[in-house]
């Protein structure tokens, strides 16, 4: 069996402008669909980037909300009874605004805005430039420093701006472990700050965090929450939850996976019009191998290995020429959302598999119709 693959490996070598054909159109193909799925992911992760930042274990909300950035105001006795349930031990609200900051320079830029608890500033960033108790002066704001970070004229502490005529100070610098997904920047301050400085609706608590005492007691306060009215998510339920909105309540997930099927039918098509291609001429080799006493379950090997090695290959270069154009464009533009996550690369390595499967089938089919008396009469 080795002697045959190594015949099999010649034939296909040596036909270099067919298997050159070959390895484009999966690699191709690869590429696309790992670009698309990525950037999808990058997407996904960017839009929760909020629950990752503030990094709560349980999230109470109201029930119509679907993400992060929408959220709908609750009422003050809801805190109240959240820090009354057994098992809590302790919850803070937590503030989620917009609002239009002047810069020094005169213009204006859209920012999002954070309101802390005032009591444990519970969610608070880290900060690589200034003090965290620097926030309970007066007019304090820290600003993170992400992708956005030059929209707001990259300020050091003691930069001054206007926030709804109000005055703002800079006293510092933070970072955050994911940015955001719209291209705004972000600003943190003070609850009582926040609700005072952005017009309100009569509520002004956007969501409440909650520290369980101990796991287990996370599904009981599940269920105190919900006899409220109101709905309590762990953070990965709530990332799950936002992920859904995204994919299946826009038209985000959809074009994603209309692009990734056409990336798909497109190599396959390639991989497996250039392989008959190759099959048809190299039609007498496999005829000869046929008369010397090669066993069909043999030519079916070679066939396979064929392509399977191509398409390999063809995943490899895909995949890290994927990969290469991304940290290229990390570079480039800070703000580019996309991410290589194990399950794209496990989606396109069986989207790969189907086209050598398919390819080999188309092979395998005309390879074992010859008569290797067509050959030598030929």
């Amino acid at each position: 069996m080795p002697g045959i693959l190594k015949i099999a490996l010649k034939l296909l070598v040596n036909d270099r402008s067919k298997f050159i054909a070959l390895l484009v159109g999966i690699t191709f193909a690869v590429f696309l669909m790992i670009m698309m799925m990525s950037m999808f992911s990058g997407i996904l992760a960017r839009s929760s980037s909020s629950v990752y930042n503030v990094g709560a274990k349980i999230w109470v909300m109201d029930p119509a909300v679907n993400n992060a950035t929408s959220s709908i105001p609750m009422p003050d006795y809801v805190l109240s009874n959240a820090r009354s349930i057994d098992g809590v031990k302790y919850a803070v609200p937590i503030y989620f605004g917009n609002a239009l900051v002047k810069l020094k320079s005169g213009a204006y830029q859209a920012v999002s805005v954070v309101g802390l608890d005032d009591a444990t500033l519970y969610g608070r960033p880290e900060l690589i430039e200034g003090k965290i108790q620097d926030i309970y002066a007066e007019n304090a704001f820290f600003v993170v420093k992400d992708a956005e970070f030059k929209k707001l004229e990259s300020p050091t502490v003691g930069t001054e701006f206007e926030i709804n005529d109000h005055r703002g100070l800079v006293v510092g610098v933070a970072k955050v472990t994911s940015s955001g997904l719209f291209g705004i920047p972000t600003v943190y301050t003070t609850y009582n700050r926040a609700i005072t400085y952005i017009p309100s609706m009569r509520f002004t608590t956007s969501y409440i965090l909650i520290e369980p005492k101990h796991d287990t007691d996370i599904p009981f306060i599940q269920q105190q929450i919900k006899k409220l009215g109101y709905q309590a998510l762990t953070r990965d339920q709530f990332v799950q939850k936002i992920s859904d909105f995204y994919t299946y309540q826009t038209g985000m997930g959809m074009n994603v996976l209309m692009m990734t099927a056409i990336s798909f039918i497109v190599g396959l098509s390639i991989s497996g019009q250039t392989f008959y291609t190759f099959i048809l001429e190299n039609l007498e080799r496999f005829g000869a191998l046929k008369a010397i006493g090669a066993k069909g379950h043999e030519l079916i090997a070679m066939i396979l290995f064929q392509a399977s090695f191509t398409a390999l290959l063809g995943y490899g270069l895909g995949v890290g020429l994927a990969s290469g154009l991304m940290i290229l464009a990390k570079l480039r533009l800070p703000s580019y959302a996309a991410q290589v996550t194990y399950t794209n690369l496990t989606f396109a390595f069986f989207m790969v598999l189907i086209m050598a499967g398919v390819s080999s089938y188309i092979g395998v089919r005309k390879v074992l119709q010859i008569q290797p008396f067509d050959i030598f009469r030929g």
